[in-house]
């Protein structure tokens, strides 16, 4: 089954046959070699500077992999998205028709949101059946999910979401083991662990998105709760507002709360404000994030287990058959 290949080392990526090789220098100043069979691979995200030609990405594209580029500091900088092969200019049609049409638009913008709530709900929900008290903010964010229905527009819907996540936030140092409290989100750049930590595993989330829309014949670009714009694949976005809680926010909990990531994993970006995390501390929370993506549960329509990755993709399915008028689409609300 292809898998994610997350590459840390410095060095090169090179093609031979139908084999992808990683070279870099070991310890010992030993050229090393790690071959990849090309049907191994899903996507590869490189976070460090690797050099690759024009052949290597041909190759890429010819299998269909995304390739994800994050800088020095683990800050996502872009992707290498191949040319789209599944592709439908009748689904297109209707992705472009829902952005136009402002009901249509709003019943999908509602949806994304709706998701969103429900999951951050879940969450304070597990930590207050062990004990500790988040009755009100659990109030809160039942009172705004009751509010989408009556949303008018999109900056009202906005404005719940903005309350709802606020209130979630404000919940973290109630069941979080933190040196110092958590404040309020900060994003460009993040100013201490848990804002560095939300941005790191949001972008990991947003790529995963982007790879497994590529599989469908979705248009990444065309979005409903966030704006389409030039320089981003919006509609990952959408999808993320989904997932962020059950994917991002639970393992940021456990890389905390079990002393995996501490404050000391964190440096000060130099003359520049903010923080970055250490790459021995990104390893391990991608470690962690890649197999929350891998855990399965039992899917009660397809009765089989798929995994976190396969229920993102799920998604976008659910959206191309409410897109083509086959059923409204429901976003995922956790059952298990």
């Amino acid at each position: 089954m292809a898998k994610s290949y997350y590459i840390f080392k410095s060095g090169r990526l090179k093609r031979k046959q139908n084999t992808i090789y990683i070279e870099y220098l070991g310890d010992d100043q030993q050229e090393q070699r790690i071959p990849i069979p090309i049907e191994d691979v899903r996507d590869l995200f490189l976070f460090s500077e690797v050099d690759l030609n024009t052949k290597l990405l041909t190759f890429l594209a010819q299998h269909g992999i995304v390739v994800h580029f994050f800088n020095y500091y683990g800050y996502y900088s872009g992707s290498f998205y191949p040319r789209e092969t599944n592709v439908s200019g009748h689904l297109l049609v209707r992705q472009v028709e829902h952005y136009l049409e402002k009901e249509k638009r709003m019943t999908l913008a509602k949806a994304f949101v709706e998701g969103s709530l429900h999951h951050m709900r879940r969450n304070l929900n597990y930590y207050h059946k062990r004990g500790k008290d988040l009755e009100k903010a659990i109030s809160l964010l039942d009172s705004l999910i009751d509010q989408i229905p009556s949303c008018q527009d999109l900056s009202e819907l906005l404005s719940i979401e903005g309350r709802g996540r606020d209130c979630y936030y404000q919940t973290f140092n109630d069941f979080l083991s933190l040196e110092e409290p958590f404040i309020k989100r900060v994003r460009r750049p993040p100013d201490n662990m848990i804002n560095c930590l939300l941005s790191f595993g949001n972008s990991l989330l947003y790529t995963a998105v982007l790879s497994e829309i590529y599989v469908t014949q979705l248009n990444p670009t065309i979005s409903y709760l966030h704006e389409p714009s030039e320089k981003r694949f919006s509609l990952c976005l959408d999808i993320a507002e989904i997932f962020k809680p059950l994917i991002v926010d639970r393992t940021i909990f456990r890389v905390i709360n079990k002393n995996m990531i501490s404050d000391e994993d964190f440096e000060d970006i130099g003359e520049a404000p903010g923080v970055y995390i250490k790459e021995s501390a990104r390893k391990n929370f991608v470690k962690e994030m890649e197999e929350t993506l891998q855990t399965t549960v039992r899917h009660r329509q397809l009765n089989r287990n798929v995994s976190y990755r396969q229920l993102i993709r799920l998604e976008g399915y659910r959206l191309i058959r409410h897109l083509l008028g086959m059923e409204p689409y429901k976003p995922l609300k956790a059952w298990w």
